[in-house]
């Protein structure tokens, strides 16, 4: 039994989460040590002149977010050593697999060859600065003004020195949510979200609340809720098409998600990979609420995935603590690949590619349209994937099985799963992964396998 007991001067409402909070501090602090058996319920209420449900709820809670195991007639123990969370799609891909799990842009011969001119240009056109030098500032200054007018073709307009060079999205999401949200903090997303996020927040030692969402994306009202009753530090969205049901967020959505973070006074985390790909969007967020919106975007998603680089924009009142995590998690972003994307988006081929990009997405939309005639599914015109609710009678992880046995690989949607609220079982199925031909035939599969009986599939042993 652990000495460390709960503070109940600093339990606020609801309980529940109050005290689940305090819990996770001390995990996270390693006042509890792994292993550890809490106090049981009872006693617990007992201690804290709380209710056993409260109790139970704020265990239920701790089990939820990974940090305890209940086990019956045992009791509930400290689990802080826990198993990796498998990613949604295929680390590799075997065999003759159809691989429409991982997320990627449409790539053909042209890209590479698009690459190795480049690093022929590079090769006679290096920078001492690239090749020598350790100092972020002796090599980005340049870059940082070209970063500029790419983020004003996402419909930003910001400084140079409000602009940080990172490895591509994840190391400018990652960066941004270490400078806003501190270990036993809260960050608030969407309730099907990004699949990173949940376990970057515990290496990270912060928590996640999952949002309601509808068809326009998060809804303000559950955001200005969740700020009331938690200690909400920041929020996490992703509104433009990139988001796992592929929605697109309109204006008057993105200004009152600024208008509630104002309220509350909270950070907003934007992931916008997409940038211009999606035509005739609305403005970003940042856009809405600039004084305390992060911003991220790269290349990988729209141009080429080798062109691991991206911009993270910041408010002034973040800038040094952007600097500062970046230099210890990263110290600089590659300069090699940073004078590529300078210089494509200089010469105008880094839009060039987004608008070949956009035009073979819209061939792959309308092969999906073809075979996937009359299903009832998710996708917008410019966006990677579709996501694709599945009936009733469908179990997830049994169709993501099946398909797979017959030689498609699918993401299953509770990959995506943040909050604990109902769910309704679905996939996300990438359309740029693979070749159009492959494209069609795993469709068809998907097809038949939704319009056939839902029986299992009995294997030979």
């Amino acid at each position: 039994m652990t000495l460390w007991r709960p503070d109940p001067a600093l339990i606020r409402r609801p309980a529940y989460q109050s005290l689940a909070d305090q819990f996770a501090r001390a995990i996270h602090d390693g006042r509890l040590a792994n292993g550890a058996r809490l106090p049981t319920h009872r006693r617990l209420a007992d201690d804290l002149k709380l209710s056993v449900q409260t109790v139970s709820r704020a265990y239920e809670e701790l089990i939820r977010r990974g940090l305890v195991s209940g086990e019956i007639g045992r009791g509930s123990f400290v689990q802080t050593q826990r198993r990796e969370p498998e990613p949604p799609y295929l680390p590799e891909r075997l065999g003759e697999v159809i691989d429409l799990s991982i997320l990627k842009p449409v790539c053909e011969p042209m890209h590479l060859e698009r690459l190795k001119q480049a690093l022929g240009w590079l090769a006679e056109n290096l920078p001492s600065s690239s090749a020598l030098s350790f100092r972020p500032n002796m090599v980005f200054p340049r870059h940082r003004a070209v970063a500029v007018d790419w983020l004003r073709l996402c419909g930003l307009d910001v400084s140079a020195q409000n602009v940080s060079l990172t490895n591509g999205a994840t190391a400018g999401m990652t960066v941004a949510l270490m400078s806003v949200a501190p270990p036993g903090s809260t960050v608030a997303t969407e309730a099907i979200g990004h699949h990173t996020l949940i376990p970057l927040a515990r290496y990270l030692g912060f928590n996640l609340e999952g949002l309601p969402i509808d068809d326009n994306g998060v809804i303000p009202e559950a955001l200005d809720e969740a700020c009331r009753l938690s200690d909400i530090r920041a929020v996490f969205v992703q509104p433009s098409v990139i988001n796992p049901t592929a929605t697109l967020m309109d204006a008057a959505r993105r200004e009152q998600i600024a208008a509630v973070a104002r309220k509350h006074d909270i950070a907003i985390i934007e992931n916008d990979v997409l940038g211009p790909l999606v035509e005739g969007r609305p403005p970003p967020v940042a856009a809405f609420a600039p004084e305390r919106t992060l911003y991220v975007t790269s290349f990988t998603k729209i141009v080429v995935p080798g062109l691991r680089i991206g911009y993270l924009a910041a408010p002034d009142r973040y800038v040094a603590a952007v600097a500062n995590r970046h230099l210890v998690s990263n110290w600089m972003a590659t300069p090699l690949v940073a004078e590529i994307a300078t210089k494509w988006v200089a010469d105008g081929t880094a839009m060039e590619l987004v608008r070949w990009q956009r035009s073979a997405l819209r061939r792959r939309q309308e092969i999906a349209a073809e075979v996937l005639a009359g299903v009832d599914y998710r996708v917008h015109r410019d966006g990677l994937h579709l996501w694709l609710q599945l009936p009733g009678d469908r179990a997830e992880e049994s169709f993501v099985s099946q398909a797979r046995l017959q030689g498609v690989a699918i993401a299953p949607g509770t990959s995506f799963r943040i909050s604990q609220e109902p769910w309704q079982p679905a996939v996300r199925i990438s359309l740029g992964s693979t070749t159009e031909g492959e494209l069609r035939a795993g469709l068809s599969v998907v097809t038949k396998l939704l319009l056939g009986d839902p029986e299992h599939l009995l294997l030979a042993i």
